[in-house]
């Protein structure tokens, strides 16, 4: 018996790998984040699954849930919004599952910056832009930041930042970073990335509050920060110029 934690994606039900879907179809037990991960994904569990919401769950019911079905024999299918290794709380899970002797493994998914960022038509790491992604939250009713990772540390950098969990904290997202990016960067807040109710609002640390307040955003919206979202004239890579040689395509003499 298998516990199989599974990123769903970040919301659109063919977002979600042939390897993630493959495995709910496959377990007689499927324990998904309701609030984030919608009925399509799950549908093609087959029939007569215990299916569960785990939302209103505690870890320890969570954790319950899996001990029954390793007592039945039965391969779990425990789905997670996004890429599980982000914000999927799985940490505490696997290191239970460890001391039970439970077995699991982890599939991949799509992460909600990357669904955000093709809804956006935007690569965010442009040459001579930003070549690095800073992945990051801040400190609200979750756990508090470690140290040095607080948001004007990480802003230095000038990296492109994609803050999750953040929306209602907007405030001091915008007067942490407004020294390091200036008042006219640009911001886009994408609003449930790849659902059918799908929000995308731009503006810059300057006017972007003023927009997510008249739009109503409180929840489930990720913030992309940096230069990359409105860049023009940048270089072109090297990686297809004619003058750069690799192993695949040698540079012809002559």
């Amino acid at each position: 018996m298998t516990v199989h934690f599974i990123g769903a994606g970040p919301g659109a039900a063919d977002l979600i790998t042939v390897r993630g879907r493959d495995l709910i179809a496959a377990c007689p037990v499927c324990l998904y984040a309701g609030s984030l991960v919608p009925q399509a994904v799950i549908a093609c569990a087959p029939p007569g699954a215990r299916v569960i919401d785990t939302a209103p769950m505690t870890l320890d019911a969570i954790i319950d849930e899996m001990r029954a079905a390793e007592e039945r024999g039965e391969d779990v299918a425990r789905v997670h919004s996004g890429d599980p290794s982000l914000y999927g709380a799985i940490g505490e899970q696997m290191r239970r599952l460890d001391a039970l002797g439970i077995a699991f493994d982890i599939t991949p998914g799509v992460p909600a910056f990357a669904a955000a960022a093709a809804s956006l038509r935007s690569e965010l790491t442009l040459p001579g832009i930003s070549q690095t992604v800073v992945l990051t939250r801040t400190a609200m009713k979750a756990s508090d930041m470690p140290s040095g990772e607080e948001l004007e540390k990480l802003g230095a950098s000038g990296a492109t930042l994609a803050i999750h969990l953040s929306i209602r904290n907007l405030r001091a997202v915008t007067a942490a970073l407004t020294p390091h990016y200036g008042e006219d960067c640009p911001v886009a807040v994408v609003y449930r990335a790849s659902w059918p109710d799908e929000k995308v609002l731009r503006g810059t640390l300057q006017d972007i509050r003023e927009k997510v307040r008249a739009a109503k955003i409180t929840r489930t919206a990720l913030i992309l920060v940096g230069r990359v979202l409105d860049a023009e004239g940048f270089d072109d890579s090297s990686l297809y110029d004619p003058s750069h040689a690799h192993v695949l395509r040698p540079v012809r003499q002559g």
